[in-house]
């Protein structure tokens, strides 16, 4: 993806060589804050991995790759897990913070590595949804999953706690809704969240689909006419109103969540029972409903804040204070409310839905 660190790094080795020539050293976000606090430098392996830069069976850096495109081996320095003890709080640092000698720790620093620890199941096979701007889907392996069908349906294998892999696949989430609201700020309107919930409740259901990873809808701008546009395109109902573009919008969303669901069972032959949604789209109760009837699967919407949970609870496994993951999750479902959502629409109208939203994309 157009983000990840690995192009990012390539594209400033072609139009600012003499800054990369000047670099010494590559540090993630995450460990620059580490940085700013102990005055050791370590690369992170979660956030690594999501960069790109990492070959994920070896789960070392994938320096033939790095260098094949230009970019300086200096750059990189030690890399660690999570759980890591980068040092203690520099003097100037603990004189600001009441001198607490504190153990600063790498934590799983990809935001969505840290929020998949916080998933509350002790299942070992379970499907998972980050469910933000992004949607990011998957489940949790062992080892990487790489093949040509895995390639077929882009998902990738990242980086996560405790040696596993996310085998997942991004998908253009709550971005949707939120640039379009702010479209309709633009024209004058203003609507919560709420507001647009309860409009799209009210529309006639699975008239129209788009595909929400359609790169038309990647970048900010009018939204609702793009999506417009769409349906047009595609010889399907045009939403006129502004519940049915967000009806459309969640239903879409739904829709995709089963492909991506089905896609992972026939990618690694597990057979999941539960989708456990976690993170600020759990607010989001008619999404949920929607992808139980969608998905034909009971989902478990909660916690809220996964990432920021997570993070503590991989504080907590390098503490001592949870045994290993299993039991930082039992945690997590014991101390954060969650929703369950069973599927209650027609399964056959669902499925119309979903053969019309396959033939689309």
């Amino acid at each position: 993806m157009n983000f990840n660190t690995l192009v990012q790094l390539a594209t400033d080795m072609r139009d600012d060589p003499e800054m990369m020539a000047r670099a010494e050293r590559m540090l993630n976000i995450p460990d620059l804050l580490n940085y700013f606090l102990t005055g050791n430098m370590v690369n992170e392996y979660t956030i690594l991995s999501t960069g790109a830069l990492l070959d994920a069976a070896k789960r070392d850096y994938a320096f033939d790759m790095i260098e094949r495109v230009g970019i300086p081996k200096r750059l990189f320095g030690n890399m660690v897990q999570p759980g890591h003890r980068v040092g203690k709080l520099l003097p100037q640092v603990q004189g600001e913070t009441g001198k607490t000698n504190a153990d600063v720790l790498t934590v799983a620093s990809h935001d969505t590595a840290s929020a998949v620890i916080a998933v509350p199941t002790q299942e070992d096979d379970f499907l998972f949804i980050s469910s933000g701007t992004w949607s990011l889907m998957g489940n949790e392996l062992s080892a990487p999953m790489i093949n040509e069908t895995s390639a077929k349906y882009d998902f990738t294998n990242e980086g996560g706690a405790c040696g596993t892999i996310r085998f997942l696949k991004n998908i253009m989430g709550l971005w949707l809704i939120q640039e379009s609201r702010r479209q309709w700020r633009r024209e004058g309107s203003e609507y919560s969240f709420a507001q647009l919930e309860a409009f799209a409740k009210e529309c006639q259901p699975l008239r129209c689909f788009i595909n929400p990873d359609d790169p038309s809808f990647a970048t900010p701008g009018n939204l609702p006419e793009r999506i417009r546009e769409y349906c047009r395109r595609t010889g399907q109902y045009v939403p006129q109103s502004v519940g049915e573009v967000v009806r459309c919008i969640y239903e879409s969303l739904a829709l995709k969540y089963r492909y991506t669901a089905e896609s992972i069972k026939a990618i690694t032959h597990l057979d999941a029972k539960v989708i456990y949604v976690v993170g600020g789209g759990t607010k989001d109760g008619f999404l949920s409903q929607m992808t139980a009837d969608a998905c034909g699967m009971p989902v478990s919407a909660g916690p809220e804040e996964a990432t920021a949970i997570g993070n503590l609870m991989m504080q907590m496994m390098a503490a001592g204070e949870a045994k290993d993951l299993k039991e930082a999750r039992r945690i997590v479902a014991a101390s954060f409310a969650r929703k369950f959502y069973e599927p209650v629409g027609e399964r056959a109208v669902w499925d119309e839905a979903y053969e019309k939203y396959c033939a689309l994309n």
